[in-house]
């Protein structure tokens, strides 16, 4: 018998390259993710390897950002991101006499620094060689994902669409990884049933429903979701147990709303003069976060107690040892209960961990130390669980639909501010998925010259059907400050398809390379991708 834990990240940023523009606000959505989550985590996880200190993780990176992290303009601009904030951490210490908050600057100034050398020295602004680098040494399972971030469940009435998803985030990740993934993240960890045939048709071993997915449908098993179960098409489906996840997960009761943190909203960005920080906002002038935060958690109203270090030292300390703790009872009383081999699977977004929670990379790494020196049970990934377990019989398992987003449904992406979205995804797939099959049904009489221009055509209007999929815009329409981006890039991508569908028929290449140039990801697409499905 073994007891197992299983801490899942989830990282994604949608496509946001805005080389037109010289510092775009949308574009340091990356430039953050990398500064506050990646680069301190993969800092964390070095160390932890370089101490011998057992752990094992399992992450995602959703295919927009792996390409994002591949772009070199976009390293060059992270690489900018960093020396900006350096620059305004520079005049933070420096007026820290006035303000009284230059011993924070101070090791915000230090800490990015050590971040830049290890960026540009380290990982030669190569992080996925970097990733790959834990995975080689056992320490990471990386899993697929969708391409765009598409919520799956809801592109289901034309399943060349969920098709096209699936495939070329798996094409994404085999061209960073050099090899197949064994598991695939679900985007908002939405499920329908029908997906599980098409991820194991394209070679999938396991993916991750929420909680009551398992537990809400017909003859669940009373084991799930701390057993994994397989699908009629041999899909393993492993549950993201609400109790673990929620310590962390939960806004009211969360670890990261302890008093003794940072508080993420009282940002200079947003509070100091607005001619002070001209230089370091976008060519908006739009506050935003720098990242540059000063003050105390409150959850009584009261943010105005300074942000003490060695505070919330103690608050990671006593919280690590409480989720250790936890899993430790938790995973007892399964056992006890007859569980054969339970798995607690916590899965989370990873942005949560340093950009959301500032300490929340040190609490990994808190959790990881501790349980390695516990006998008791052990961290492991999916993957390594299915292959420590290849003889015992999992149950069947037949999820209903479900997702992580409010509400445990799909309610979040079919509101009156974002329903419109899936109406005219629908329409556009419907159209290309007749006009992929009409061409699969006569190319072989038309002149090569059209055959080769008509994929050309298919192969960019898939591409920008995928970026108007991407969950986020929805997402992002029900959201004041976001909308208006939310709502033209779902309408630049749906106006570059219809010039595209123009130009299939008029046979103009123009167009064609106008629409290519705009946004250079998933470029190398085979144009079959909608192919008529099986």
């Amino acid at each position: 018998m073994s007891r197992n834990c299983s801490i899942v990240l989830h990282a994604h940023v949608p496509w946001v390259r805005h080389p037109e523009v010289a510092h775009c606000l949308e574009e340091d959505w990356l430039h953050s993710a990398i500064v506050e989550t990646h680069l301190p985590l993969l800092e964390m996880l070095f160390r932890l390897r370089s101490e011998e200190i057992p752990f094992k993780l399992t992450l995602n990176l959703s295919p927009t950002l792996l390409a994002m992290l591949r772009d070199r303009l976009l390293k060059r601009r992270t690489l900018g991101y960093l020396d900006r904030t350096l620059r305004l951490c520079r005049e933070e210490v420096e007026r820290g006499d006035i303000t009284g908050f230059r011993h924070l600057a101070e090791r915000y100034e230090d800490r990015l620094r050590r971040f830049r050398t290890l960026f540009v020295d380290e990982w030669q602004g190569d992080l996925i060689k970097a990733y790959a680098d834990l995975r080689d040494s056992g320490h990471l399972e990386i899993t697929a994902s969708a391409a765009t971030h598409g919520l799956l469940p809801l592109l289901m009435r034309v399943p060349e669409a969920v098709q096209a998803q699936v495939r070329a985030g798996i094409r994404q990740y085999v061209q960073c990884f050099g090899r197949m993934p064994r598991g695939f993240w679900l985007p908002e960890c939405a499920y329908a049933p029908a997906l599980s045939q098409v991820l194991k048709q394209e070679g999938i071993d396991w993916t991750i429903v929420e909680e009551h997915g398992l537990t809400t449908a017909p003859q669940a098993d009373e084991e799930f979701p701390f057993n994994p179960g397989m699908t009629s098409d041999g899909l393993m489906i492993f549950g993201r147990d609400q109790a673990s996840s929620s310590e962390i997960w939960n806004a009211d009761e969360g670890f990261p709303g302890d008093e003794r943190y940072r508080d993420f909203m009282r940002d200079i960005g947003l509070e100091a003069p607005i001619e002070y920080l001209r230089e370091y906002l976008g060519e908006s002038g739009q506050r935003q976060f720098t990242g540059l935060k000063y003050f105390r958690s409150s959850r009584d109203g009261n943010d105005s107690e300074i942000y003490d270090p060695e505070l919330a030292s103690r608050a990671l300390e006593e919280h690590s040892v409480r989720f250790i703790s936890s899993r430790g009872a938790q995973l007892a009383g399964l056992e006890g209960e007859g569980v054969e081999n339970p798995i607690v699977v916590c899965a989370f977004d990873a942005d949560l961990f340093g950009h959301w929670w500032y300490e929340g990379t040190e609490f990994l790494e808190r959790v990881f130390r501790k349980a390695a020196k516990r006998t008791d049970f052990i961290f492991t990934t999916p993957g390594a669980y299915l292959s420590a377990h290849k003889e015992q019989a999992f149950p069947s398992a037949a999820p209903v639909s479900s997702s992580w987003g409010e509400g445990g449904y799909f309610e979040t992406w079919t509101s009156i501010e974002n329903n419109w979205v899936y109406l005219e995804l629908q329409k556009r797939s419907e159209q290309l998925a007749r006009f992929v099959n009409i061409f699969e049904g006569n190319r072989g009489d038309l002149p090569d010259q059209t055959v080769t221009h008509r994929q050309r055509c298919i192969q960019l209007m898939t591409k920008e059907l995928l970026l108007a999929q991407s969950s986020d815009w929805g997402f992002l329409m029900k959201n004041e400050p976001s909308r208006e981006y939310a709502e033209k890039r779902t309408r630049d991508h749906f106006g570059n398809f219809d010039r595209i569908w123009s130009a299939s028929l008029q046979s103009d290449d123009e167009v064609l390379d106008e629409v290519e140039q705009l946004n250079p990801v998933f470029s190398d697409l085979p144009w079959n991708m909608y192919e008529p499905y099986v």
